[in-house]
This record gives structure tokens, C-alpha cells and sequence, in this order.
């Protein structure tokens, strides 16, 4: 199981878009200890303008983690990327033709 901190503060919509990517892209289970900066003013201090900041057992921090590309290589460096979730996210779909299309004389008619 990955153990993880992160610093975060109530409401921050960045910090829950964070941990479900940690949770998207990690190729085990995520354990995640929250660190709430605002009882701290220390922590706001050092926090405020960075959260969230993602943290590893040995105390290496990620800011701005919710970057999908930071995060997939902080992963990565650590060997907890799962790349067939980091592809299904990055790769677009195919385009398929729209339901009930039909050609006639080289023109395209929707059904």
C-alpha cells in the first residue's frame, strides 16, 4: 500500500481533484493522510499559495500535483504508476460515426 500526505485545506477543490487522480493512477492502494494547513499558521505559511502538496514517506513533495504530468512522473520516479490507467486518461477517443449514418452518391446523412 502507498503511504501519502497531503496538505490541504477545507473546500480545496484542487486537493480533491488531486487525490482522485492519485487514486486513478496508482498501480496499488492509496493510503492518504491529510494535513489540514489552517489550524497551523506555520503550515499556512509554508502551504498557503502550494496546496495541495502531495508528500512520499520520505518526506520528497510534489506541488501542484493535480498537473497530470507531474504527477504520472512523481509516480513514475517512484514506481507506482499504473501507465494503462495514464493511458486510458490521455488517450482520445475514437471517432465513430454518428448513429444511423448512412452514405448516398459521397455525402454523409445522419438516420
Amino acid at each position: 500500500m502507498i503511504q501519502l500526505s497531503i496538505y490541504t485545506t477545507l473546500g480545496c477543490h484542487l486537493c480533491a481533484q488531486l487525490e482522485a487522480l492519485v487514486v486513478t493512477l496508482a498501480n496499488q492502494d492509496v493510503s492518504l493522510h491529510h494535513l489540514e494547513i489552517s489550524d497551523d499558521d506555520a503550515l499556512v505559511e509554508r502551504y498557503g499559495i502550494r496546496i495541495p502538496v502531495l508528500v512520499d514517506s520520505d518526506g520528497v513533495e510534489l506541488d501542484r500535483g493535480f498537473d497530470l504530468v507531474r504527477l504520472s512522473d512523481w509516480l513514475r520516479d517512484r514506481g507506482w504508476l499504473d501507465e494503462a490507467s495514464l493511458a486510458a486518461l490521455t488517450t482520445p477517443p475514437e471517432s465513430a460515426s454518428p448513429v444511423g449514418a448512412h452514405q448516398r452518391s459521397g455525402r454523409r446523412f445522419l438516420g
